[in-house]
């Protein structure tokens, strides 16, 4: 059963197609990951899937429902959250009220009812309290939950959104790049996150450059390359295929090691 069902999206703009007729399915479980050199048209992809961008054609389909061209919003409501490859966080504010900004889709109070405070809200409110802290602690952030995000380390702030975007409650969390900027240990540290979302029923679509994190987590990948889906399967198939080689390492010999086509991937 899929989650998500793209078919046959595309993305001009103007002359240029940075997305070609693309398509492919993301299971209700386990984690599909997206890879391709730098330009392939990723980050395209995913603001389209989104809602950032509408498709120029083609469809998109989640949980049964048709979202192509709805907006960000109502697709965030419908359970599919993503993050960016650059942290966007609330800087001023606290790691925990960071997290709790992220439970507000699932929120029934109005603003009136904030206000007055009645026992419903007081009970929402603690709820989303709680929930919060839940995601600092899968985080591994509960020991900094009053502090200001702003003075968080990166490597914790790549943490923090994604704990905020957890908190929503998603069916789909589309991450980009969420390696990026990490250390050999924050990464594998991240595959293990991810690798329990995964395992926990969160669907997860995951663009990325670590090619030690991508073989490592994801269940299935698909390979784009100037905006067309090259390849497709499991990470073993997708490493010995061909096509995947040649886009990365630009022949149609195998890479030596992974070492290599980690180095190509970031080339």
């Amino acid at each position: 059963m899929s989650r998500l069902t793209l078919e046959g999206v595309t993305r001009r703009f103007g002359g240029l197609v940075a997305v070609d007729d693309v398509s492919f399915e993301v299971p209700t479980e386990g984690v599909t990951a997206v890879i391709g050199p730098n330009g392939a048209g990723k980050t395209t992809l995913f603001n389209l899937i989104s809602g950032a961008l509408p498709p120029s054609a083609g469809r998109i389909v989640f949980e049964g429902q048709d979202i192509t061209g709805r907006p960000p919003a109502k697709i965030a409501a419908a359970g599919l959250v993503r993050t960016f490859q650059l942290v966007k966080l609330f800087e001023d504010l606290s790691v925990l009220d960071n997290v709790k900004v992220g439970c507000h889709l699932q929120g029934k109070a109005g603003l009136f009812a904030a206000l007055l405070r009645p026992a419903s809200a007081r009970r929402e409110e603690a709820t989303v309290e709680a929930r919060a802290r839940d995601m600092l602690a899968f985080a591994g952030l509960s020991a900094f939950a009053d502090e200001p995000a702003s003075g968080l380390p990166y490597g914790r702030q790549r943490m923090l959104e994604l704990a905020r975007a957890m908190a929503a409650g998603p069916k789909l969390i589309l991450l980009d790049e969420p390696a990026a900027g990490l250390n050999t240990e924050e990464s594998a540290a991240l595959a293990r996150i991810i690798r329990r979302i995964a395992d926990e029923g969160t669907s997860v679509l995951l663009i990325e450059h670590d090619m030690t994190l991508v073989m490592n987590t994801a269940d299935r990948v698909v390979v784009v390359d100037f905006g067309r889906k090259i390849a497709q399967g499991t990470p073993a198939q997708v490493r010995a295929n061909p096509a995947v080689i040649a886009a990365y390492l630009g022949t149609g010999k195998p890479a030596a090691n992974d070492a290599a086509t980690q180095e190509a991937a970031h080339g």
